[in-house]
């Protein structure tokens, strides 16, 4: 399982590597100079917090970095677990009953694997964007790393498919038990609202491979 302490300490040593500071580092992928800093790193209540998929997208590709060289910087001994994942498409992801009651994708269509750390508790799958549907932010071939399981929160990225077969990413913004209110990940789009009931599934974007 991922730990927290040793994923931050993982882009403090990326940020060394560079000879920059992790506020520096932010900068350099775009990101807000306090992104990393530690106070972002717990709550003022404690609880932990976690660096987004996306930032760390970002950073490596900022740095040139693959995700094998981060997480080296992770679990420097290499013992970090790793296990198959489905990997199935977005046509696929589409489908009527496309996911078992333990949040993973079902068998029937003979989905792909792919290997992928293990994030302990959360079941886990990849999603492989096909087309421009979800560009700029996703392009075809990009593949999304997904959670139907983990809890999310506001500002989190996560997956949705609609009932009428359509599929979204969006930041979450709030969810009720009858709405689900998002926020575009795409400059100057208004914010949506979708009624529980037009949802088949929601998921929580853990990773972006891109």
């Amino acid at each position: 399982m991922l730990s927290h302490e040793r994923v931050w300490a993982a882009i403090d040593a990326l940020a060394s590597r560079h000879g920059m500071t992790a506020s520096g580092l932010a900068r350099k992928a775009g990101l807000d100079a306090t992104s990393f800093n530690r106070s972002k790193r717990v709550s003022p209540e404690g609880r932990e917090r976690w660096p987004s998929t996306e930032s760390i997208s970002k950073i490596l590709k900022a740095t040139g970095a693959t995700l094998e060289d981060f997480l080296r910087l992770v679990e420097p001994t290499g013992s970090l677990r790793r296990s198959m994942i489905p990997l199935i498409s977005m046509e696929e992801a589409t489908s009527a009953k496309i996911l078992n009651e333990d949040g993973t994708p079902t068998e029937g269509s003979g989905w792909d694997e792919l290997e992928f750390p293990d994030f302990g508790q959360e079941k886990v799958f990849g999603l492989e964007v096909a087309g421009d549907t979800l560009a700029p932010l996703y392009r075809d071939g990009d593949v999304l790393i997904v959670s139907p399981t983990a809890s999310t929160r506001k500002g989190d990225r996560i997956v949705v498919c609609t009932a009428g077969g359509e599929i979204l990413a969006k930041e979450l913004k709030r969810r009720s038990a009858k709405t689900l209110e998002m926020t575009s990940l795409v400059k100057d789009q208004e914010d949506q609202v979708i009624a529980t009931e037009e949802i088949a599934w929601t998921a929580r974007i853990m990773w972006a491979r891109q």
